[in-house]
């Protein structure tokens, strides 16, 4: 069996076959390491805020599949996911029985033809459209967008875009395009030297969130800010976030300058930010003791989440749940939230390419003297809420894919008790 290589010829030749249907909607790209789905959420709800009809593309998903593909906030339908799957598998079949295809298309590639099929089907006006992975060989990089948004660089998946950050900042850098503005979230000096560089090659007006769009009269209740979004030419806008966490403000900046960019009203921006959902960052599920559940899976979102803790919740005893893929920098990641905890319980993801509860423990055992080892995330929340009082938080972090198990398992009913 081939393996299937990276590059757009197997989603174009799809596409193409297709009848394109990435062209059938104006659309907002949006690449990066951390904060591209919370940006990408941000768009989204400022769109809708004006009344357009919106598609939001993004990945992975944390219970369901269908949460990839939405329509005006809501989740495809499982009809309407399964008619997509059957245009694109059929054209698939054509197209591999032609010799069109040097392999079958990837899960990914399949899933985005299925998102810019269903869009089109519709009547979407404007799409939010998230990279997978990198961005220029990435499957949705096939759009030529109305405004290309890069969101904070970090070290993320290095073994596929390389361990340097000027190589990494440049496969981001891909989604720029000749006659698309583009948006950069403040970024480390040389990601920002690879992006603002490709630009000038490209010739294209690019705003910076940060400074072209900056914040100023920050505050924060409860863990969610709020602060007075100044811009270009004296443009103002109140912005009351509904994501918690100091980096949105971040995020939240850049979604203004790429809503900005479209020509979207400042009061449906400001709707959009106060109504904006994102789950599994920083999401609260339970009090008494509080649960939270946060993919941290890189050092900077790590660093971002021991930020928050450390700001809104001194002095509160933290039982942290951790579990991890393999490809994912657990070292650091550890480094900067075990030592904030009272007690680390180590678990494991339902999936192959997961690090063993036991391996992590020799991995880590050196960031927290109290570190329990367990064999399941049920079994490791059954303890954590066994020993906590009503007052310490639970937090089960490490992994998008553990907190999608943490959301399924927490939301699913408890069966009855004769």
């Amino acid at each position: 069996m081939k393996t299937a290589k990276l590059g757009l010829e197997r989603i174009s030749t799809l596409l193409d076959r297709l009848g394109r249907p990435q062209d059938a909607f104006p659309s907002v790209h949006i690449a990066g390491t951390n904060g591209k789905g919370s940006t990408a959420a941000m768009v989204e709800a400022g769109l809708r805020a004006a009344r357009l009809r919106t598609g939001l593309y993004t990945s992975p998903h944390l219970v369901r599949i269908n949460e990839r593909v939405r329509i005006s906030g809501e989740d495809i339908p499982d009809a309407d996911f399964c008619a997509a799957f059957h245009s694109v598998h059929a054209v698939v079949e054509q197209l591999l029985a032609e010799e069109r295809l040097d392999c079958h298309p990837t899960y990914f590639e399949c899933v985005t033809a299925m998102a810019f099929e269903h869009f089109r089907r519709a009547g979407v006006e404007r799409a939010v459209i998230e990279v997978g992975l990198g961005g220029r060989l990435d499957a949705t990089n096939v759009i030529t967008p109305l405004v290309a948004v890069v969101t904070p660089i970090d070290f993320d998946h290095e073994a596929l875009l390389g361990k340097a950050a000027a190589a990494i900042s440049a496969e981001k850098a891909g989604i720029l395009k000749p006659g698309v503005p583009a948006v950069f979230a403040p970024q480390r000096p040389e990601a920002a030297e690879v992006l603002e560089a490709r630009a000038r090659e490209l010739g294209i007006r690019v705003l910076q969130a940060g400074t072209d769009w900056r914040a100023e009269q920050v505050a924060h209740q409860g863990g969610y800010y709020r602060f007075v979004a100044h811009g270009p030419s004296g443009a103002r806008l109140r912005a009351e976030l509904s994501l918690a966490g100091e980096h949105q403000v971040t995020n939240a900046l850049t979604a203004i300058a790429a809503l900005d960019l479209v020509g979207v009203p400042h009061t449906a921006v400001e709707q959009g930010l106060r109504q904006a959902r994102w789950p599994g960052r920083l999401e609260q599920v339970a009090e008494a003791p509080l649960i939270l559940l946060d993919g941290a899976h890189n050092p900077a979102g790590a660093r971002a989440l021991a930020r928050f803790l450390t700001v809104h919740y001194p002095g509160r005893r933290l039982w942290l749940i951790y579990a991890a893929m393999r490809d994912k920098a657990v070292e650091e990641v550890a480094g900067a939230l075990f030592p904030l905890a009272h007690q680390v319980l180590l678990t494991r993801v339902s999936l192959l390419r997961a690090v063993s509860p036991r391996a992590l423990e020799t991995i880590v055992s050196h960031h927290h003297p109290h570190i329990q080892v367990t064999e399941s995330l049920s079994e490791a929340l059954d303890r954590a809420r066994a020993s906590a009082s009503e007052t310490d938080i639970i937090l089960v972090t490490g992994s998008l894919f553990l907190v999608g198990e943490a959301k399924a398992l927490l939301h699913a009913p408890r069966p009855a008790v004769d």
